[in-house]
């Protein structure tokens, strides 16, 4: 007769569609965590008993990781050996298949790209804030360009993450206007915003004509260097304005 054996498995996860690692009561349905997920994958192996993980470390919402661990106690039926190292992960994974990442229409994203590069009124890109009313909304984009990038996660992971940088230049933004941009963008890569509905947000002028829920998240976003012309460092007695950068 075969007793429970013990597992301690290793497992990494990208958690921006995960409640942490923590079980999530059943009543919350629309966002499930990691363990819910590991613990379903184990019962598809049929075990004798139910099995509850037990995991090293717990992380929140939207966290990532690139080595978590956890263990567990698995006795098969029909007094069956125990799994083996290879034969356990390879069920496992097969189980949990692959999370599929949505590919973006990269160069539709340019053309929408294209559509915002120059000088115009970004009224509809901007959020509101107490000094809305006293920022000229015309801005020059000198620069919008959407290129491969890069992480440190990425040697980390044992798949192959597709990374993008959208890089934005101009002499001043408006408030969020680079994470509107970013979303608008990133949201005619899905399919979710056409070029031409794009251009009549930009055309609209109008903060409320932005489309609801698109604005980028802060975290992906960086100042990456503040440029200045020979001039711009002269000492001049005329008093000086400025302008405040994205956030």
């Amino acid at each position: 007769m075969h007793k429970s054996a013990r597992y301690l498995i290793f497992f990494q996860y990208i958690g921006t569609k995960y409640s942490g690692v923590v079980k999530v009561p059943p009543q919350q349905l629309f966002k499930k965590g990691v363990q819910d997920h590991l613990e379903e994958a184990i019962q598809k192996l049929r075990p004798l008993h139910p099995v509850s993980l037990s995991v090293s470390s717990r992380t929140d919402t939207g966290v990532h990781a690139f080595s978590n661990t956890a263990h567990f106690d698995l006795q098969r039926r029909n007094d069956k050996p125990p799994f083996s190292e290879d034969i356990l992960a390879r069920a496992l994974n097969l189980h949990l298949g692959t999370e599929q990442i949505r590919e973006l229409d990269v160069e539709t994203m340019r053309e929408a790209a294209a559509l915002l590069a120059g000088t115009h009124d970004f009224s509809s890109f901007r959020a509101m804030n107490s000094e809305m009313a006293f920022k000229n909304p015309v801005k020059t984009m000198d620069v919008i360009s959407i290129q491969p990038g890069s992480s440190f996660a990425q040697p980390y992971f044992h798949r192959e993450i597709p990374f993008w940088e959208l890089t934005f230049t101009s002499r001043s933004f408006l408030y969020k206007q680079v994470r509107r941009m970013t979303g608008a963008l990133v949201a005619v890569g899905q399919g979710v915003l056409s070029v031409s509905q794009l251009r009549e947000v930009l055309e609209a002028r109008d903060s409320r004509a932005y489309p609801q829920g698109l604005v980028a998240p802060a975290h992906g976003l960086f100042l990456t260097r503040v440029d200045y012309r020979e001039s711009d460092l002269q000492l001049s007695n005329q008093p000086s304005s400025t302008e405040n950068s994205e956030d």
